[in-house]
């Protein structure tokens, strides 16, 4: 979906709304006003207003529900599941990545091979890159600097880092709740997400020792979330 990239950037500009958008886009599932306004420690006024402004830009949806007790019936807010999709100026790239797909599809079981080798290059670049941008050196970095730069670079794909000591080491899992290419599963499940797949693989490689990443929930399996397992 293409929105007015102007007033998109003017609306999740402040803070705790994109907070609440983000929030949203986690839960996956409709909120009301009170709601909202509890989790963020708000008004409901304020709350209301902030949900105002994201479905003026079309990234959450509002929908009255009936109580069963009578009176008027609550709105309830709930994030889209396709999530933002900008452009400057606007180009159909979705179109563009169909076509990409599909070419790829044709060439049979060489071109998983070699999109997934390109695709672990791509994130593994992308964390050195922002390495090195922050003018940091790899071998002085904290865990916890290297789950924010992960997190960081996750943006709106929403990393939702877990860590677990276990006697060999340390175990992280995450999960991505608002899939980048959602829409394009529907069509090229296996090969769309081995190519995402080795991408995420290359962007932990870059920061961690990884002995086993594995997928331990999938949306081709009508998981709500794709969770990984990482052993570090």
């Amino acid at each position: 979906m293409n929105h007015n990239p102007l007033k998109v950037t003017s609306t999740l500009s402040d803070e705790t709304r994109f907070s609440i958008y983000q929030y949203m886009l986690q839960e996956k599932k409709p909120f009301s006003v009170q709601e909202i306004a509890d989790h963020f420690h708000i008004h409901p006024n304020v709350a209301r207003l902030h949900l105002t402004k994201l479905t003026e830009i079309d990234v959450i949806s509002a929908e009255y529900e009936k109580t069963g007790k009578g009176g008027r019936p609550g709105r309830r807010y709930k994030a889209l599941e396709e999530g933002i999709s900008l452009s400057f100026p606007k180009r159909n790239n979705e179109e563009l990545l169909d076509w990409a797909i599909d070419i790829l599809g044709e060439f049979g079981e060489e071109a998983y091979i070699v999109g997934q080798k390109i695709c672990y290059k791509k994130g593994r670049n992308e964390i050195e890159a922002t390495i090195q941008k922050q003018r940091k050196e790899i071998t002085h970095l904290t865990f916890e600097d290297k789950l924010e730069i992960l997190t960081d670079t996750a943006a709106l794909i929403g990393y939702i880092p877990m860590i677990k000591e276990t006697p060999a080491g340390k175990t992280l899992s995450f999960a991505i709740y608002n899939c980048p290419f959602h829409t394009e599963i529907k069509h090229n499940a296996r090969l769309v997400c081995a190519l995402h797949e080795s991408y995420l693989k290359g962007q932990f490689d870059a920061l961690f020792n990884v002995s086993d990443f594995v997928q331990v929930e999938s949306m081709m399996q009508n998981c709500e979330y794709c969770t990984y397992q990482i052993n570090i």
